[in-house]
């Protein structure tokens, strides 16, 4: 890619909060902050927190802690801080904020409720109150597993302000995942609710929440919230109503727990369909720091704004949202159901009506949008958006073109953001105050030692290699949550002191990043190595194809072979789109890459955060189990898939 999506107009560079950081330290481009903040990661960070405002109970002394070993630093050494002080408390405290949104919650229903600071803070009083009349203290883990609505925000902080440990969990597993992160975190109680809505029909949770509590004997409580208002069964001595469980504690004021910058914030499971979950573990001053300065810096919002990630609060986008909207002071939506729902305008309505200055997408949502035609998001106001952002996985360059001229007018960037659940949460990032190419994740997020190895773990450029971070940062994952050995294996064992974080990196001949797919979801062609991401970019390029998943499959002569899943509405009876379609890789990439298979399907397995299951569609191809699909928002993609293979 050489196009250039976006370059900075001077005010977007005046406006911009680490144009404010920069001025602050006498550093005039944003090349030289990523620079000075890699070479000095303590200096960094500590500029950040001053910068930032976030407040500490106590002060820190030294930043950074390595006597340890690079894979368990620790940072702001005896500091002590509480993560809902700088997100609620110090909002809520200030005449001048006490009244501003805090959060905004819709329902594709229609209803909409919204909270300011000074109520933000009221809620969650009465259900830290609640929580500690049940008998949570510090340390005992605490599960959320709701809807996107405004109490599971409440519940986290609540929480999180007693010292308790947070535990989310996306609303759409099914028991036994829910079960497996229960039974891991040894959850004392949780959070969750009747059910929820999904495309006008109600999806009930209690039931589930249900089962997987009875394979859980650490669950002493479960706290319920009527968010449909249907009658669940209800366990005697275990189960509570949220209205009963906190109403006694009515004007209550609890003060935050004297939390270590160390302590644990929460534990978050990465979103893998089979083997045992992952539980990444978070702290208050880490995830705090990072995430503050990530939403401030990168998705540059201010105090006042209104910042929409359409995402759930048990995937990491759900807790970045949260963290990095309130830790600058601005509004946080939160969307309970489908985007395309009654109809496909209904992302932009909500941008509208909110109006949203950061919407937050993911590329597989953006392409099926783009697919409904350029009238949806036309239909509305979009004029307050000052920033899109995006991440998940790789992007197409039309669907990356689309999102900007559409709904952004061709006026404003795309922040195109990459890490993981166990990062907490970016490795790379552009700014707004920088120029950016067409679906390029710009460079470095600041404070971030990130480089490109090859397999001897040399640094390379111009060409694909192993995304690394080789210095660590505040929101590294203090490890998965009861295996440290397996902590060390996944992440620290191919190069020794560098974090390997398995996605294939590339850094052009203007040091601009692209990522091109999880290494591990590589495709070994005769001995040639080929991301996922390169062909499909090279098929969503056909009028006809709206997206695509490649796979590898098992090939006796060449190792594997690449085989195609596309989605292509206008091409039925088209016999010769396949063949067309595998003519354009070979002429693109390359004839030894030319797909064996090219398979029209209706639909592509997708998560409810519309990232699609790509893992699970290779299992198919070879004729292997899939595993667990219970994230999946649509399972009966495999069916479809299996029967276009027959």
């Amino acid at each position: 890619m050489t196009e250039l999506a976006w370059e900075p107009t001077p005010e977007y560079v005046e406006r911009a909060n680490v144009t404010r950081l920069m001025r602050a330290h006498g550093i005039e481009t944003i090349d030289e902050l990523r620079r000075r903040s890699v070479e000095d990661v303590q200096w960094y960070w500590d500029a950040a927190v001053k910068d930032l405002g976030i407040e500490f109970h106590a002060p820190y002394g030294r930043v950074l802690d390595v006597s340890r070993g690079i894979p368990w630093a620790t940072w702001f050494e005896g500091g002590r801080v509480n993560l809902v002080t700088s997100c609620v408390e110090r909002w809520a405290e200030r005449p001048e904020t006490r009244d501003q949104v805090a959060l905004i919650g819709e329902s594709e229903t229609g209803t909409v409720r919204s909270l300011t600071f000074a109520e933000l803070r009221a809620a969650v009083d009465q259900a830290a109150a609640g929580l500690r009349d049940a008998g949570v203290g510090k340390g005992d883990a605490v599960a959320v597993f709701m809807p996107m609505i405004p109490e599971a925000v409440i519940a986290a902080y609540a929480t999180a302000k007693i010292g308790a440990i947070y535990l989310p969990i996306f609303s759409g597993f099914a028991p036994s995942a829910v079960a497996a992160r229960l039974q891991d975190a040894q959850v004392k109680l949780v959070f969750t609710a009747d059910g929820t809505w999904r495309r006008g029909k109600q999806a009930l949770m209690k039931d589930c929440a249900d089962e997987a509590a009875a394979a859980s004997p650490s669950v002493e409580r479960m706290v319920v919230l009527s968010n449909l208002g249907v009658d669940v069964p209800m366990t005697p001595g275990r189960d509570v109503g949220w209205s009963e469980f906190v109403a006694p504690h009515e004007g209550a004021r609890v003060e935050a727990e004297d939390t270590a910058a160390e302590d644990v914030f929460m534990i978050a499971y990465t979103s893998g369909t089979t083997g045992r979950p992952k539980g990444a573990v978070h702290v208050h001053g880490g995830f705090l720091v990072k995430i503050a300065s990530e939403c401030a810096y990168q998705t540059d919002i201010h105090t006042g704004e209104v910042f929409y990630w359409f995402t759930d609060m048990g995937w990491i986008m759900g807790p970045l949202s949260m963290v990095g909207a309130h830790a600058s002071g601005a509004a946080m939506v939160m969307y309970e159901g489908a985007p395309d729902f009654p109809d496909p305008s209904r992302i932009w309505a909500s941008v509208e009506r909110h109006r949203v200055a950061m919407l937050g997408v993911s590329p597989t949502l953006i392409r099926a949008l783009r697919s409904q035609g350029d009238e949806w998001p036309a239909q509305h106001d979009l004029s307050s958006l000052r920033i899109l952002g995006s991440t998940g996985e790789p992007w197409n360059p039309e669907p990356y073109r689309w999102l900007q001229r559409v709904a952004g007018g061709g006026r404003i960037p795309i922040i195109n953001l990459s890490g993981g659940t166990e990062v907490g949460a970016c490795f790379l990032s552009p700014f707004p105050v920088e120029p950016i190419k067409v679906c390029s994740l710009g460079g470095a997020s600041l404070g971030m030692d990130v480089d490109v190895f090859d397999a001897d773990g040399r640094p390379v450029r111009g060409e694909v290699g192993e995304l690394v971070c080789k210095q660590p940062w505040p929101g590294m994952t203090r490890g998965i949550w009861g295996d440290p050995e397996r902590y060390i294996e996944t992440y620290w064992s191919t190069y020794e002191g560098v974090w390997r974080h398995g996605d294939w990196a590339k850094i052009d001949e203007d040091g601009q990043w692209f990522l091109l797919g999880r290494s591990d979801d590589t495709i070994n062609v005769a001995g040639k190595r080929l991301g996922p991401a390169e062909v499909e970019s090279v098929l969503v390029g056909h009028p006809l194809v709206i997206e695509s998943a490649v796979v590898g499959v098992p090939d006796a002569t060449k190792g594997e072979a690449v085989w195609c899943f596309v989605v292509a509405p206008g091409a039925d009876g088209e016999d010769a789109l396949p063949d067309e379609l595998a003519d354009l890789v070979a002429t693109e990439l390359g004839r030894p890459f030319k797909p064996s298979r090219v398979v029209l399907v209706e639909a592509l397995p997708k998560t409810r955060s519309a990232k699609i299951l790509r893992r699970a569609v290779r299992a198919v191809a070879a004729g292997e189990d899939p595993g667990d699909m219970s994230s999946a928002e649509n399972p009966q993609a495999l069916d479809a898939i299996r029967a276009a293979l027959d």
